[in-house]
Protein backbone atom coordinates (compact mmCIF):
# COMPACT_ATOMS: atom_id res chain seq x y z
CA UNK A 1 0.00 0.00 0.00
CA UNK A 2 1.14 3.70 -1.19
CA UNK A 3 1.79 6.01 2.29
CA UNK A 4 -0.15 8.93 1.62
CA UNK A 5 2.38 12.14 1.45
CA UNK A 6 1.44 14.61 3.57
CA UNK A 7 0.44 18.05 2.41
CA UNK A 8 -2.24 20.24 2.43
CA UNK A 9 -6.02 19.12 3.15
CA UNK A 10 -7.26 18.23 -0.30
CA UNK A 11 -4.44 17.69 -2.20
CA UNK A 12 -4.48 14.23 -4.62
CA UNK A 13 -1.09 12.89 -4.39
CA UNK A 14 0.38 9.71 -3.23
CA UNK A 15 4.07 8.85 -2.59
CA UNK A 16 5.60 5.97 -4.75
CA UNK A 17 6.54 4.09 -1.68
CA UNK A 18 5.14 1.34 -0.99
CA UNK A 19 3.83 0.95 2.53
CA UNK A 20 0.86 -0.17 5.02
CA UNK A 21 -1.20 3.15 4.89
CA UNK A 22 -0.07 5.87 7.19
CA UNK A 23 2.27 3.66 9.22
CA UNK A 24 6.03 2.08 8.17
CA UNK A 25 5.56 -1.64 7.69
CA UNK A 26 5.75 -4.57 5.30
CA UNK A 27 4.17 -4.75 2.01
CA UNK A 28 1.81 -7.81 2.00
CA UNK A 29 1.49 -8.61 -1.70
CA UNK A 30 4.10 -9.80 -4.29
CA UNK A 31 6.72 -7.68 -5.73
CA UNK A 32 4.93 -7.62 -9.50
CA UNK A 33 2.26 -6.17 -7.10
CA UNK A 34 5.05 -3.84 -5.36
CA UNK A 35 6.40 -2.46 -8.93
CA UNK A 36 2.86 -1.89 -10.22
CA UNK A 37 1.59 0.11 -7.68
CA UNK A 38 4.33 2.26 -8.02
CA UNK A 39 4.14 2.46 -11.50
CA UNK A 40 0.44 3.41 -11.37
CA UNK A 41 1.54 5.81 -8.53
CA UNK A 42 3.95 7.86 -11.20
CA UNK A 43 0.79 7.53 -13.51
CA UNK A 44 -2.12 8.98 -11.10
CA UNK A 45 0.59 11.49 -9.54
CA UNK A 46 2.05 12.48 -13.25
CA UNK A 47 -0.59 12.78 -16.39
CA UNK A 48 -3.61 12.45 -14.48
CA UNK A 49 -3.02 14.57 -11.94
CA UNK A 50 -2.50 17.23 -14.96
CA UNK A 51 -5.30 15.98 -16.41
CA UNK A 52 -7.68 16.92 -13.77
CA UNK A 53 -5.98 20.43 -13.37
CA UNK A 54 -6.57 20.75 -17.09
CA UNK A 55 -9.85 20.30 -16.83
CA UNK A 56 -10.93 21.15 -13.21
CA UNK A 57 -11.97 17.88 -12.48
CA UNK A 58 -12.80 16.88 -8.82
CA UNK A 59 -14.99 14.36 -7.46
CA UNK A 60 -18.31 16.06 -7.88
CA UNK A 61 -17.77 17.30 -11.60
CA UNK A 62 -16.27 14.40 -13.74
CA UNK A 63 -15.25 14.15 -16.92
CA UNK A 64 -17.01 14.33 -20.11
CA UNK A 65 -16.64 10.39 -22.29
CA UNK A 66 -14.03 11.87 -24.58
CA UNK A 67 -12.08 12.43 -21.21
CA UNK A 68 -12.48 9.26 -19.93
CA UNK A 69 -11.67 7.26 -23.61
CA UNK A 70 -8.46 9.14 -22.95
CA UNK A 71 -7.90 8.02 -19.53
CA UNK A 72 -9.31 4.27 -20.41
CA UNK A 73 -6.88 3.99 -23.40
CA UNK A 74 -3.68 5.40 -21.85
CA UNK A 75 -4.18 3.33 -18.93
CA UNK A 76 -4.77 0.14 -21.28
CA UNK A 77 -1.30 1.39 -23.35
CA UNK A 78 0.52 1.35 -19.54
CA UNK A 79 -0.73 -2.69 -19.45
CA UNK A 80 -2.63 -1.49 -16.01
CA UNK A 81 -6.60 -1.34 -17.66
CA UNK A 82 -6.94 -4.78 -18.45
CA UNK A 83 -3.85 -6.12 -15.95
CA UNK A 84 -7.15 -8.18 -13.70
CA UNK A 85 -8.84 -9.92 -16.91
CA UNK A 86 -7.95 -13.58 -17.57
CA UNK A 87 -4.26 -14.01 -18.87
CA UNK A 88 -5.59 -15.41 -21.96
CA UNK A 89 -6.87 -12.07 -22.88
CA UNK A 90 -3.92 -10.22 -21.68
CA UNK A 91 -4.34 -10.06 -18.19
CA UNK A 92 -1.57 -10.55 -15.63
CA UNK A 93 -2.80 -13.49 -13.30
CA UNK A 94 -2.72 -11.35 -10.57
CA UNK A 95 -3.52 -13.22 -7.32
CA UNK A 96 -6.55 -11.99 -5.48
CA UNK A 97 -4.59 -10.33 -2.94
CA UNK A 98 -2.42 -8.33 -5.57
CA UNK A 99 -5.47 -7.15 -7.03
CA UNK A 100 -7.17 -5.96 -3.46
CA UNK A 101 -3.98 -3.97 -2.71
CA UNK A 102 -3.42 -2.30 -6.48
CA UNK A 103 -7.18 -1.01 -5.94
CA UNK A 104 -6.66 0.09 -2.57
CA UNK A 105 -3.51 2.17 -3.63
CA UNK A 106 -5.33 3.73 -6.50
CA UNK A 107 -8.68 4.88 -4.30
CA UNK A 108 -6.34 6.19 -1.77
CA UNK A 109 -4.27 8.53 -3.78
CA UNK A 110 -7.72 10.60 -3.72
CA UNK A 111 -7.40 10.80 -7.35
CA UNK A 112 -11.26 11.57 -8.68
CA UNK A 113 -10.10 9.90 -11.62
CA UNK A 114 -9.32 6.79 -9.61
CA UNK A 115 -12.05 4.57 -10.27
CA UNK A 116 -10.93 4.78 -14.40
CA UNK A 117 -7.47 3.55 -13.75
CA UNK A 118 -8.57 0.04 -13.72
CA UNK A 119 -12.30 0.85 -15.59
CA UNK A 120 -14.30 -0.11 -12.09
CA UNK A 121 -17.20 1.20 -13.92
CA UNK A 122 -17.58 0.63 -17.69
CA UNK A 123 -14.32 -1.32 -18.39
CA UNK A 124 -12.65 -4.67 -17.97
CA UNK A 125 -14.15 -5.86 -14.08
CA UNK A 126 -17.30 -5.74 -15.74
CA UNK A 127 -16.69 -8.60 -18.28
CA UNK A 128 -13.69 -10.44 -16.77
CA UNK A 129 -15.69 -13.45 -15.48
CA UNK A 130 -18.13 -13.72 -18.45
CA UNK A 131 -15.46 -14.09 -20.88
CA UNK A 132 -15.76 -18.41 -20.15
CA UNK A 133 -19.12 -18.41 -21.11
CA UNK A 134 -18.96 -16.11 -24.09
CA UNK A 135 -19.24 -17.52 -28.15
CA UNK A 136 -16.51 -16.08 -30.29
CA UNK A 137 -18.91 -13.57 -31.87
CA UNK A 138 -19.77 -12.13 -28.13
CA UNK A 139 -15.84 -12.22 -27.65
CA UNK A 140 -14.98 -10.13 -30.56
CA UNK A 141 -17.50 -8.10 -31.01
CA UNK A 142 -18.13 -7.19 -27.17
CA UNK A 143 -15.69 -8.37 -24.56
CA UNK A 144 -12.39 -7.72 -26.82
CA UNK A 145 -13.12 -4.10 -27.47
CA UNK A 146 -13.84 -3.01 -23.71
CA UNK A 147 -10.74 -5.01 -22.52
CA UNK A 148 -8.80 -2.78 -25.24
CA UNK A 149 -10.09 0.36 -23.92
CA UNK A 150 -12.11 0.58 -27.41
CA UNK A 151 -15.71 0.27 -26.12
CA UNK A 152 -17.74 1.11 -22.38
CA UNK A 153 -19.68 -1.61 -20.79
CA UNK A 154 -21.95 -1.49 -17.82
CA UNK A 155 -23.69 -4.04 -15.73
CA UNK A 156 -27.89 -4.09 -15.72
CA UNK A 157 -29.26 -5.76 -13.23
CA UNK A 158 -30.61 -3.67 -10.53
CA UNK A 159 -34.58 -2.07 -11.29
CA UNK A 160 -36.73 -0.14 -9.12
CA UNK A 161 -38.69 -3.22 -7.26
CA UNK A 162 -35.78 -5.40 -7.76
CA UNK A 163 -32.91 -4.30 -5.58
CA UNK A 164 -32.45 -6.63 -2.86
CA UNK A 165 -34.04 -9.18 -4.92
CA UNK A 166 -32.64 -9.33 -8.21
CA UNK A 167 -34.91 -12.50 -8.70
CA UNK A 168 -38.46 -10.36 -8.45
CA UNK A 169 -37.43 -8.30 -12.02
CA UNK A 170 -39.59 -7.23 -14.39
CA UNK A 171 -38.35 -6.21 -17.48
CA UNK A 172 -39.05 -9.29 -20.15
CA UNK A 173 -37.52 -10.34 -23.02
CA UNK A 174 -39.50 -12.48 -25.57
CA UNK A 175 -38.26 -14.63 -27.96
CA UNK A 176 -39.34 -14.00 -31.68
CA UNK A 177 -37.47 -16.10 -34.55
CA UNK A 178 -34.15 -15.96 -33.42
CA UNK A 179 -34.39 -12.46 -32.01
CA UNK A 180 -35.80 -11.27 -28.42
CA UNK A 181 -38.36 -8.43 -28.21
CA UNK A 182 -37.06 -6.53 -24.72
CA UNK A 183 -38.98 -4.41 -23.01
CA UNK A 184 -38.12 -2.53 -18.84
CA UNK A 185 -36.58 -0.44 -16.93
CA UNK A 186 -33.42 -0.92 -15.36
CA UNK A 187 -32.49 1.81 -12.57
CA UNK A 188 -29.20 2.65 -10.72
CA UNK A 189 -27.25 1.38 -13.24
CA UNK A 190 -23.47 2.22 -13.00
CA UNK A 191 -21.47 3.81 -15.44
CA UNK A 192 -24.47 3.78 -18.16
CA UNK A 193 -24.13 7.40 -19.20
CA UNK A 194 -21.11 6.74 -21.21
CA UNK A 195 -21.26 3.03 -21.88
CA UNK A 196 -21.83 1.43 -25.16
CA UNK A 197 -23.30 -1.55 -24.48
CA UNK A 198 -24.67 -3.51 -21.61
CA UNK A 199 -24.97 -6.73 -19.61
CA UNK A 200 -28.83 -7.01 -19.03
CA UNK A 201 -30.95 -9.14 -17.17
CA UNK A 202 -34.30 -10.27 -18.65
CA UNK A 203 -36.80 -12.71 -17.81
CA UNK A 204 -37.32 -15.29 -20.50
CA UNK A 205 -39.91 -16.56 -18.87
CA UNK A 206 -43.62 -17.02 -20.81
CA UNK A 207 -44.62 -17.52 -16.71
CA UNK A 208 -44.73 -14.83 -14.48
CA UNK A 209 -45.00 -17.56 -11.55
CA UNK A 210 -41.20 -19.35 -12.89
CA UNK A 211 -38.32 -17.40 -12.37
CA UNK A 212 -35.99 -17.83 -15.44
CA UNK A 213 -33.52 -14.94 -15.96
CA UNK A 214 -31.65 -14.69 -18.56
CA UNK A 215 -28.54 -12.37 -19.83
CA UNK A 216 -27.70 -10.55 -22.88
CA UNK A 217 -25.54 -8.18 -24.36
CA UNK A 218 -27.19 -5.26 -25.72
CA UNK A 219 -25.93 -1.96 -27.74
CA UNK A 220 -26.88 0.95 -25.75
CA UNK A 221 -26.73 2.54 -29.39
CA UNK A 222 -29.82 0.55 -30.78
CA UNK A 223 -33.39 1.68 -31.35
CA UNK A 224 -36.00 1.03 -28.64
CA UNK A 225 -33.15 1.68 -26.03
CA UNK A 226 -32.45 5.03 -24.12
CA UNK A 227 -30.62 6.22 -21.35
CA UNK A 228 -31.62 8.20 -19.33
CA UNK A 229 -29.13 10.08 -16.90
CA UNK A 230 -28.40 13.48 -15.17
CA UNK A 231 -29.65 12.80 -11.28
CA UNK A 232 -27.03 12.71 -9.09
CA UNK A 233 -26.14 10.62 -6.22
CA UNK A 234 -25.99 11.94 -2.62
CA UNK A 235 -21.98 12.06 -3.62
CA UNK A 236 -22.88 15.09 -6.14
CA UNK A 237 -21.96 12.24 -8.77
CA UNK A 238 -23.62 11.67 -12.27
CA UNK A 239 -22.63 8.33 -12.71
CA UNK A 240 -25.08 6.19 -12.52
CA UNK A 241 -28.79 6.20 -15.05
CA UNK A 242 -31.51 4.36 -16.24
CA UNK A 243 -32.23 2.22 -19.06
CA UNK A 244 -35.05 2.13 -20.89
CA UNK A 245 -36.00 -0.68 -23.30
CA UNK A 246 -39.25 -0.53 -25.32
CA UNK A 247 -39.66 -3.25 -28.05
CA UNK A 248 -35.73 -3.38 -28.52
CA UNK A 249 -35.16 -6.33 -30.35
CA UNK A 250 -31.97 -8.04 -29.16
CA UNK A 251 -30.43 -11.15 -31.26
CA UNK A 252 -30.91 -13.96 -29.86
CA UNK A 253 -27.03 -14.89 -30.10
CA UNK A 254 -26.38 -12.16 -28.10
CA UNK A 255 -28.15 -14.96 -25.16
CA UNK A 256 -24.92 -15.22 -22.92
CA UNK A 257 -24.63 -18.91 -21.50
CA UNK A 258 -28.46 -20.89 -21.85
CA UNK A 259 -31.56 -18.86 -21.02
CA UNK A 260 -32.30 -19.16 -17.44
CA UNK A 261 -28.69 -19.09 -16.34
CA UNK A 262 -28.21 -15.59 -16.37
CA UNK A 263 -28.99 -15.00 -12.51
CA UNK A 264 -26.33 -17.39 -11.79
CA UNK A 265 -23.64 -15.77 -14.28
CA UNK A 266 -24.55 -12.58 -12.35
CA UNK A 267 -23.72 -14.14 -9.06
CA UNK A 268 -21.23 -16.75 -9.62
CA UNK A 269 -18.38 -14.42 -8.64
CA UNK A 270 -20.41 -12.73 -6.28
CA UNK A 271 -18.30 -13.74 -3.24
CA UNK A 272 -14.89 -12.73 -4.60
CA UNK A 273 -17.21 -9.58 -6.06
CA UNK A 274 -18.13 -8.45 -2.88
CA UNK A 275 -14.62 -8.96 -1.26
CA UNK A 276 -13.64 -6.43 -4.48
CA UNK A 277 -15.30 -3.27 -3.25
CA UNK A 278 -13.73 -3.57 0.16
CA UNK A 279 -10.33 -1.83 -1.13
CA UNK A 280 -12.02 0.93 -2.50
CA UNK A 281 -13.74 1.78 0.98
CA UNK A 282 -10.46 1.41 2.82
CA UNK A 283 -8.51 3.28 0.37
CA UNK A 284 -11.17 6.25 0.79
CA UNK A 285 -10.71 5.69 4.38
CA UNK A 286 -7.38 6.37 4.32
CA UNK A 287 -7.65 9.59 2.56
CA UNK A 288 -10.16 10.94 4.82
CA UNK A 289 -7.99 9.66 8.21
CA UNK A 290 -4.87 11.60 6.20
CA UNK A 291 -6.77 14.71 5.94
CA UNK A 292 -8.22 14.90 9.40
CA UNK A 293 -4.46 13.81 10.62
CA UNK A 294 -3.10 16.55 8.35
CA UNK A 295 -5.51 19.69 9.31
CA UNK A 296 -5.21 18.45 13.07
CA UNK A 297 -1.34 19.30 12.94
CA UNK A 298 -1.80 22.79 11.34
CA UNK A 299 -5.35 23.85 13.13
CA UNK A 300 -4.82 25.93 15.56
CA UNK A 301 -7.21 26.65 18.46
CA UNK A 302 -6.52 28.40 21.91
CA UNK A 303 -2.70 28.53 21.04
CA UNK A 304 -1.65 25.63 19.70
CA UNK A 305 -2.05 23.03 16.96
CA UNK A 306 -5.31 20.59 17.76
CA UNK A 307 -3.45 17.67 17.21
CA UNK A 308 -2.29 18.56 21.02
CA UNK A 309 -5.69 17.96 22.47
CA UNK A 310 -6.51 14.63 23.97
CA UNK A 311 -9.85 14.51 22.57
CA UNK A 312 -8.76 14.73 18.77
CA UNK A 313 -5.47 12.52 19.50
CA UNK A 314 -8.17 9.42 20.47
CA UNK A 315 -10.39 10.42 17.60
CA UNK A 316 -7.38 9.97 15.75
CA UNK A 317 -6.73 6.95 17.39
CA UNK A 318 -9.91 5.48 16.79
CA UNK A 319 -9.86 5.68 13.18
CA UNK A 320 -6.65 4.06 12.98
CA UNK A 321 -7.81 1.15 14.89
CA UNK A 322 -11.05 0.98 12.58
CA UNK A 323 -9.00 1.39 9.35
CA UNK A 324 -6.63 -1.17 10.37
CA UNK A 325 -8.77 -3.34 11.54
CA UNK A 326 -10.73 -3.36 8.16
CA UNK A 327 -7.73 -3.91 6.51
CA UNK A 328 -6.90 -7.06 8.15
CA UNK A 329 -10.05 -8.40 7.43
CA UNK A 330 -9.95 -7.89 3.97
CA UNK A 331 -6.61 -9.11 3.14
CA UNK A 332 -7.35 -11.93 5.13
CA UNK A 333 -10.56 -12.73 3.29
CA UNK A 334 -8.39 -12.54 -0.01
CA UNK A 335 -5.78 -14.82 1.26
CA UNK A 336 -8.61 -17.78 2.43
CA UNK A 337 -9.88 -17.41 -1.75
CA UNK A 338 -6.78 -16.93 -2.96
CA UNK A 339 -6.12 -20.38 -0.99
CA UNK A 340 -9.56 -21.66 -2.49
CA UNK A 341 -11.16 -21.53 0.44
CA UNK A 342 -15.00 -20.89 0.87
CA UNK A 343 -15.13 -17.89 2.10
CA UNK A 344 -18.95 -16.80 1.36
CA UNK A 345 -19.18 -15.37 5.25
CA UNK A 346 -16.17 -13.65 5.33
CA UNK A 347 -16.63 -11.64 2.14
CA UNK A 348 -20.04 -10.70 3.46
CA UNK A 349 -17.97 -10.03 7.02
CA UNK A 350 -15.78 -8.01 5.07
CA UNK A 351 -17.81 -5.61 3.25
CA UNK A 352 -19.94 -5.00 6.01
CA UNK A 353 -17.25 -4.37 8.37
CA UNK A 354 -15.42 -2.16 5.49
CA UNK A 355 -18.30 0.01 4.86
CA UNK A 356 -19.90 0.59 8.48
CA UNK A 357 -15.80 0.91 9.55
CA UNK A 358 -15.43 3.99 6.50
CA UNK A 359 -18.65 5.57 7.08
CA UNK A 360 -16.96 6.05 11.15
CA UNK A 361 -13.97 7.06 9.90
CA UNK A 362 -15.56 9.60 7.73
CA UNK A 363 -17.72 11.07 10.11
CA UNK A 364 -14.97 11.54 12.39
CA UNK A 365 -13.03 13.42 10.26
CA UNK A 366 -16.02 15.49 9.29
CA UNK A 367 -15.79 16.27 13.42
CA UNK A 368 -12.11 16.87 13.66
CA UNK A 369 -12.62 19.63 10.15
CA UNK A 370 -14.88 21.46 12.55
CA UNK A 371 -17.11 24.09 10.18
CA UNK A 372 -14.50 23.65 7.26
CA UNK A 373 -15.57 19.90 7.41
CA UNK A 374 -19.47 20.56 6.38
CA UNK A 375 -18.59 22.84 3.85
CA UNK A 376 -19.00 21.68 0.30
CA UNK A 377 -16.21 21.17 -2.07
CA UNK A 378 -14.18 20.45 0.94
CA UNK A 379 -13.15 17.15 -0.05
CA UNK A 380 -13.62 15.58 3.66
CA UNK A 381 -17.24 16.74 3.35
CA UNK A 382 -17.31 14.68 -0.15
CA UNK A 383 -15.84 10.98 1.39
CA UNK A 384 -18.69 11.60 3.98
CA UNK A 385 -21.19 10.95 1.61
CA UNK A 386 -19.50 8.47 -0.50
CA UNK A 387 -18.75 6.61 2.44
CA UNK A 388 -22.21 6.39 3.72
CA UNK A 389 -23.46 5.37 -0.11
CA UNK A 390 -21.08 2.11 0.17
CA UNK A 391 -23.51 1.08 3.43
CA UNK A 392 -26.10 0.96 0.88
CA UNK A 393 -24.16 -0.07 -2.53
CA UNK A 394 -23.44 -3.89 -3.60
CA UNK A 395 -25.30 -5.29 -0.84
CA UNK A 396 -26.52 -3.66 1.97
CA UNK A 397 -25.45 -4.09 5.54
CA UNK A 398 -28.56 -5.60 6.22
CA UNK A 399 -28.30 -8.22 3.32
CA UNK A 400 -24.82 -8.75 4.52
CA UNK A 401 -25.81 -9.69 8.16
CA UNK A 402 -28.50 -12.04 6.38
CA UNK A 403 -25.69 -14.14 4.59
CA UNK A 404 -23.36 -13.66 7.52
CA UNK A 405 -26.09 -15.41 9.68
CA UNK A 406 -27.75 -17.93 7.14
CA UNK A 407 -23.83 -19.19 7.15
CA UNK A 408 -22.98 -19.16 10.79
CA UNK A 409 -26.48 -21.52 11.06
CA UNK A 410 -25.86 -23.86 8.17
CA UNK A 411 -29.13 -22.41 6.74
CA UNK A 412 -29.91 -23.10 2.74
CA UNK A 413 -30.11 -19.27 0.97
Amino acid sequence: MQTIASGPTGATTAASSVRSPLFDGPFEGSERAAELIARIGDFIDGELAALVREQGIDHEHGADKATLQRVWRRSHELGFYGMTLPTKMGGLGLSLLDHVLIKESIYASGSPLAPHVFGELSGPPRVGALARYATPMQLANFIVPVAQAEKAICFALTEAEAGSDPGALQTQARLEGDTYVVNGRKRFISGSPFADYAVLMASTSDNPERREISAFFVDLRQDGVEVKAGYKTMAGQSTTGDILLTDCRVPAANLIGEPGRGLALALGRITVNRLLHCPGMVGLATVALKDARDYARTRRQFGRPISQFQAIQHSLADMATQLAAARALMISTARQLDAGGDARADASMAKLFCSEAAFRIADAAVQIHGGEGIVQGRRVEFLFRMLRMYRVLTGTSEIQKNIIARELLGEAP
